[in-house]
């Protein structure tokens, strides 16, 4: 096992349970105490993990996201598999409304340079990679923008996404579970994305398997809001029937 997967598989652990210990990852990845301690150190310098006595937490547990360079370094094939695959949910015009996070990101890199499209959303980022498509009515919704997750939230963006309708919406979640639905640690940007489903003839979203099982303090879907969700191949194969049990067509890329 690379320390790439060998780092994704240390933090997959600790979202599911909530913290995970040197002895135990010693035994189970076969890798050396030592490796273990090196490997939760880097993660805790990228700010997924929160090292304490004898192994680590994740972050998420503390109410405290990663912010989004951190996340930008995580399953980073997984997350362009994701972007791609969703290009099939496109409408062939129309408009669209795509959600701030990194695996939105990817989708945003590959629109295609010849649909029209109007794309609304409420990160700068994404809102500086679309300008460079001239196929592409950039629509940037205002209010408080989050340091942590460069996201902006606040009555501004969900006055202006109740006066509006788009065709799809390109939804990120911290956390999905049949149990919770889809959750989020911060209520304002909770808000934020209830607006935008809410604004959507279709909802697709897009998240990596490690967000399968997670739940956090801010609800804002079910998923049965979910029409169709897209996540990469690591899914475990029986949460990912229940997910369709629950409503939304899954596809794996």
């Amino acid at each position: 096992m690379f320390a790439e997967e060998r780092h994704q598989e240390i933090v997959r652990r600790a979202r599911e349970h909530g913290r995970v210990d040197v002895a135990t990852l010693s035994a189970e990845l076969d890798v050396t105490p030592e490796t273990v301690r090196r490997d939760l150190t880097a993660l805790e310098r990228s700010g997924l993990l929160r090292r304490v006595h004898g192994g680590a937490i994740a972050i998420e547990r503390f109410g405290v996201e990663p912010a989004v360079a951190a996340r930008e370094a995580v399953l980073t094939a997984e997350k362009a598999r994701i972007g791609k695959a969703a290009l099939d949910e496109l409408p062939a015009e129309g408009a669209i409304v795509v959600d701030a996070g990194t695996t939105t990101r990817q989708l945003v890199e590959l629109l295609p340079t010849d649909v029209e499209l109007t794309v609304v959303v409420n990160s700068p980022p994404l809102a500086t990679v679309l300008a460079r498509y001239a196929n592409v009515t950039v629509m940037m919704l205002g209010g408080r923008v989050r340091g942590r997750t460069l996201a902006a939230v606040g009555d501004w963006g969900i006055d202006a996404l109740a006066r509006i309708h788009v065709d799809v919406a390109f939804m990120a979640t911290n956390g999905l579970s049949v149990e919770r639905g889809l959750t989020t640690p911060d209520p304002t940007e909770a808000a934020v994305k209830r607006a935008m489903i809410a604004a959507a003839r279709r909802t697709v979203l897009l998240a990596d398997h490690t967000k399968i099982g997670n739940d956090y303090f801010s609800r804002f879907g079910d998923l049965a809001d979910v029409d169709t969700y897209i996540t990469d191949t690591g899914a475990d194969a029986e949460l990912v029937e229940e997910i369709a049990d629950a409503g939304p067509r899954v596809v794996l890329a």
